[in-house]
């Protein structure tokens, strides 16, 4: 099977020249749901942000065999859906329909295939009826789902999700973790919330200091106990 994310050798450094990432190398195939856990700083966020071209370091990066470069980051973009950790980053418009919309708007869709994306992704996140409602005034687990159905309105094959349940009562966290249950496509999930990792993502990837320390199935990644006290898992 042909990995739909393929990362060779990536390394960044922040303009104050601290290195957040060390030669990271990744595969991913399509389909697959893998956390990325580790310790703050740990360079979890800002591999997501190199999915889409949002970073840019050495190295390389390649989704669907194409490389991330200025010539074709629409189309990387559309591939990719990044879902950032304050739903407020991603939530900018007046309603919900007007924030679901912005990308299929921006892709130059007509009017009524724009309705149709939009009502489709609303779907997907259980959130039909709110497609009037004014986004400022959700709950916070309300505002993940609509910005979650800001990407899905993009038809993305890989969702980046930074700590898709910080933030969020016991009951908004459950649900919404049955939400990314249900859907189809490849994830890959920056999270310090283990029983997400342990519920959803088969696979998982532990960084530390910019580097990947350890990579497999999570059951035996979680069972490891010396592995996550050595890095602030436990």
């Amino acid at each position: 099977m042909e990995a739909i994310i393929k990362i060779d050798k990536l390394s960044f450094n922040y303009p104050n020249g601290h290195p957040a990432l060390n030669e990271v190398s990744l595969g991913v195939n399509p389909g697959e749901k893998i956390a990325l856990v580790g310790e703050n700083g740990a360079g979890k966020s800002t591999l997501l942000l190199h999915l889409n071209g949002i970073f840019q370091g050495s190295g390389q990066v390649l989704i669907n065999g194409l490389e991330i470069s200025k010539n074709n980051l629409g189309q990387i973009r559309a591939w990719v859906g990044l879902v950032f950790q304050n739903p407020d980053d991603q939530l900018f418009s007046p309603t919900v329909y007007e924030d679901v919309a912005y990308g299929p708007i921006y892709q130059g869709l007509d009017k009524l295939t724009v309705r149709e994306k939009v009502d489709q992704a609303l779907a997907a996140v259980h959130m039909s009826a709110y497609v009037d409602r004014d986004s400022y005034h959700l709950s916070n687990g309300e505002k993940k789902r609509i910005a979650i159905a800001t990407v899905l309105s993009m038809q993305p094959q890989i969702l980046a999700l930074d700590e898709p349940t910080a933030g969020l009562d016991p009951r908004a966290r459950r649900e919404l973790i049955e939400l990314l249950e249900e859907l189809p496509q490849t994830m890959l999930i920056a999270t310090h919330d283990l029983a997400l990792v342990e519920q959803l993502a088969p696979r998982t990837v532990l960084m530390n200091r910019g580097r990947i320390i350890a990579d497999g199935p999570t059951d035996s990644i979680l069972a490891d106990q010396v592995l996550l006290e050595t890095y602030g898992l436990s």
